[in-house]
C-alpha cells in the first residue's frame, strides 16, 4: 500500500478529485478527465462549472462500465463563480449525487455519521478542519489499515490550497 500518494488530484485551479479504488483505473481516469475539462476549456474560452464536471464524470463512467470499466470511486469538489463550493460523490458504477458531506474508501464507514452531525450550513473553514480532524483521528483509531498521514485542501474563490497535514 504506497503511503505517499496525494488522492486529491486537481482537475483545474477550482476543483479537484478525491479518489479511491485500484491504482491504475485512478490515474487513468483522473487524468483522461481533467484532459478533456482543459480541452473544453481551450476550445471553448470558458471553464466547465463542477456540476458539468461531475456529470461529464458519470458520462464516461456509464460508457466504460459496458466495456472496460474502471474501478475507482469519485468525489468532485469545487468552487464557482456562480454557485459557490459543491461537492459530488461518482461510483464506478456510474452512480452520481450532490452532497453536503462524503467519503471515500473504508474510513467512509466510520466517518460519515460523525460528519452528518458536525456540518452545518455555515460552516467556518476553522471549523471544517476540527471536523476533518475529529474524522482522521477516528478513521486512526478504528482502521487498521489507516494511513499515517493525510493532507487536507481547501477550495473556495482563492483556488486549491493545502490547509493542513494531519
Amino acid at each position: 500500500m504506497k503511503q505517499d500518494e496525494d488522492k486529491l488530484v486537481p482537475i483545474d485551479s477550482h476543483k479537484v478529485f478525491a479518489i479511491s479504488g485500484e491504482a491504475g483505473d485512478r490515474v487513468n481516469f483522473t487524468e483522461y478527465i481533467a484532459a478533456n475539462v482543459r480541452l473544453y476549456s481551450y476550445r471553448n474560452g470558458i471553464d466547465m462549472s463542477t456540476k458539468a464536471v461531475a456529470n461529464l464524470t458519470r458520462q464516461e463512467l456509464a460508457t466504460a462500465l459496458r466495456k472496460s470499466p474502471y474501478h475507482t470511486n469519485l468525489l468532485i469538489a469545487g468552487w464557482d463563480a456562480h454557485t459557490g463550493p459543491s461537492l459530488y460523490w461518482c461510483d464506478y458504477l456510474a452512480t452520481m449525487h450532490s452532497q453536503n458531506i462524503c467519503g471515500n474508501g473504508y474510513g467512509s464507514y466510520f466517518v460519515l455519521s460523525l460528519f452528518d452531525k458536525m456540518w452545518k450550513k455555515d460552516l467556518s473553514q476553522d471549523e471544517a478542519l476540527e471536523m476533518m480532524k475529529k474524522g482522521i483521528q477516528e478513521v486512526k483509531a478504528r482502521l487498521v489499515t489507516a494511513p499515517p498521514r493525510y493532507i487536507v485542501k481547501v477550495i473556495d474563490k482563492d483556488g486549491t490550497r493545502v490547509v493542513a497535514e494531519v
